[in-house]
């Protein structure tokens, strides 16, 4: 089975004039019931920030927590001691574990940034709260699948607390992906950046595919400069 989610059917949300969000799941004041997320994956939230504006200090427990960052810089702190900025094709983790406080603030005071926000449900609880940054890599920009995050930190990527991978791809002009899928897993497909085409499906940013027990090749197509994201899950 293939699930549609077209980016502009999302959740919208907007605050204080420095805040502008689009949800793929419910979230906050945004409620769904057909969108409460997909296996683990539980939000993907692609938030732009105005120069100065940001999350000021708040708590989380239990979930796995990935930003990656589109354009522009973000600023971390949380009570774990965690804490750094990470710019455009990088990505950040924060494991909740049994409780931290954190706040997300835009670096810049004039630019923007872009970014998308995803949490993960993790396969224990009351862990110990952890942190990381993973810095773009030579080859990051080949136009294959590149490993960001990992329930075993291979190929240089981030361990989270998971059976999940997150592949993330940057594709130049007419550039052809390939991905064989396991019916036994599930699979979620999210574009961050430009149009493709994929399983006879043309998505631009902000649109994804789910697949459920949907085994063999999956062919992704650029149409121009692309990036997108996929999420390699749990049945």
């Amino acid at each position: 089975m293939i699930i549609e989610r077209p980016g502009q059917e999302r959740g919208h949300a907007k605050h204080g004039g420095w805040l502008d969000s689009r949800h793929t799941f419910s979230f906050g004041n945004y409620y769904d019931p057909q969108w409460m997320g997909f296996g683990p994956l539980r939000v993907i939230n692609e938030d732009r920030v105005a120069g100065g504006g940001g999350f000021p200090p708040h708590g989380h427990a239990n979930m796995e927590i990935l930003s990656l960052v589109l354009d522009g810089q973000l600023a971390h702190q949380d009570s774990s001691g965690g804490g750094g900025t990470i710019g455009r094709g990088e990505v950040q983790w924060m494991s909740a574990g049994h409780g931290v406080q954190h706040s997300e603030f835009n670096a810049s005071k004039t630019e923007g940034v872009h970014f998308l926000q995803i949490w993960i449900q993790p396969d224990r609880v009351n862990a110990p709260p952890a942190y990381a940054q993973r810095a773009p890599q030579p080859g990051d920009d080949s136009g294959d699948w590149v490993l960001l995050a990992s329930p075993d930190g291979a190929d240089g990527s981030i361990g989270i607390r998971q059976d999940a991978r997150l592949y993330r791809a940057t594709l130049a002009g007419d550039a052809t992906l390939h991905r064989v899928l396991d019916s036994d897993r599930r699979y979620w497909l999210q574009v961050a950046r430009g149009t493709v085409l994929a399983s006879d499906h043309v998505l631009r940013a902000g649109d994804a595919l789910g697949f459920v027990e949907e085994g063999g090749p999956l062919v992704v197509e650029a149409n121009g400069d692309a990036e997108v994201l996929l999420f390699d899950l749990p049945h």
